[in-house]
């Protein structure tokens, strides 16, 4: 009997889109009303049941979490010259936006208890800039892989310092901190529906707010700024960023799955933990007290002194299996974008997010993972793990 190469069994990805539910129902309504626009019906009530599950007073469908950041910090008032602090562990769309708008970013560590922006560090990060007459307009604080960030600490210094407080919530919709939902502590949170996120609509985002002034002035911007005229007239800058109705119908039937979205991912991660959590040197991702993670993406880390083998050799294994997995972000303070950026580490000469960049590995996480999956991906890892 011949034994099959793994590297021409089917590919497993990191986090594919996974449609089961009523996206074409919705779908299907969308093109018979004849609504294939950047408005119309379902995006009224996909932006309705945004702003009720996450229990914002209004929410606006827009064509990219990028989009939703942008239109936040324009919104807080962010203009050429001014600072802005984003969190240095995050994919460069958190940051992007800043340079839109001729802002400069200064980056904030990572804590080792939640990987996301450590208090201490925006603390010290909010005074320094201040004593120097630098004092940010906003900050973007990114709640990574599922997990919210350490909020109310966050929250209180913002508040203290007079900054605008964007949540970027674009990989942890579902996820809670407090009770209270992920993306909804700051004055502004953005979510993503990229083909990769807990739900998708392809491509697409969402600006929530209780500010629902600010809100309309955002849906203003993202329509080109047209002022009220009978003639195509205006007076702003705008930009074309509205979400279409036929994105908007997939989003509402994904919405509707997205509890059975973070009971499947979170059940895959337990399954990680169950098998690896007890290997030395191997460390995932820890869940924050008072929080729910969506584990949007299962992260670990590996001591390779320990553990006898590297992130490296891991990802190298799974590849070899037609496995996808990835390296944790880079800090966005070691991207040659940002190389003359302020950088505030989580201590003196101490940089979490170096170290969780240089052995962090995301594991397979899509929530149409089978156990057939699990098996395949366990049984790749465990073959690294003899192979020390």
């Amino acid at each position: 009997m011949s034994i099959r190469q793994p590297s021409i069994l089917p590919r497993i990805l990191l986090s594919p889109p996974h449609v089961s539910g009523r996206e074409q129902a919705y779908l299907e309504d969308a093109l018979h009303s004849g609504w294939i626009a950047p408005i119309g019906p379902q995006v009224d009530a996909f932006e309705r049941e945004m702003a009720d599950y996450t229990g914002s007073k209004g929410a606006l469908a827009l064509s990219s979490g990028t989009a939703a950041i942008h239109l936040a910090l324009r919104l807080a008032g962010v203009s050429q010259g001014d600072y802005v602090i984003c969190s240095t562990l995050t994919f460069v769309a958190s940051a992007n936006p800043i340079l839109y708008l001729g802002a400069t970013p200064v980056f904030v560590d990572s804590e080792p208890e939640t990987w996301n922006m450590c208090p201490l560090a925006f603390q010290r990060a909010c005074q320094d800039l201040n004593d120097r007459g630098l004092l940010p307009k906003a900050a973007v604080v990114v709640n990574l892989y599922g997990q919210s960030a350490d909020m109310e600490p966050i929250v209180e210094i913002a508040n203290r310092y007079g900054i605008t407080l964007i949540e970027d919530a674009a990989e942890s919709l579902g996820a809670f901190y407090h009770g209270k939902a992920s993306g909804t502590w700051g004055r502004f949170g953005i979510y993503s529906f990229n083909g990769n996120k807990i739900i998708t609509t392809s491509g697409g985002g969402m600006l929530v707010s209780d500010d629902t002034e600010a809100l309309e002035q955002a849906r203003f911007w993202s329509t080109q700024a047209r002022d009220t005229a009978p003639h195509y007239q205006h007076s702003e800058m705008g930009y074309n960023y509205r979400l279409s109705n036929l994105l908007a119908a997939i989003g509402r039937g994904q919405l509707e799955l997205l509890e059975e979205r973070v009971e499947r991912r979170r059940y895959i991660c337990q399954v990680y933990l169950e098998r690896l959590g007890s290997v030395p040197g191997l460390h995932f991702m820890p869940e924050a007290p008072n929080c729910r993670s969506t584990r949007w993406l299962s992260a670990l880390t590996i001591d390779d002194e320990i553990a006898g083998f590297s992130s490296n050799q891991l990802l190298k294994c799974l590849e070899f299996n037609n496995i996808e997995a990835r390296p944790v972000w880079k800090p966005l303070h070691l991207q040659p974008l940002f190389e003359n950026a302020f950088y505030y580490p989580y201590m003196e000469g101490h940089s979490i997010s170096d170290q969780l960049f240089t052995k962090g590995v995301c594991l397979p996480s899509g929530s149409s993972l089978s156990d057939d999956d699990l098996v395949r991906i366990m049984s790749a890892i465990e073959s690294c793990l003899q192979n020390r």
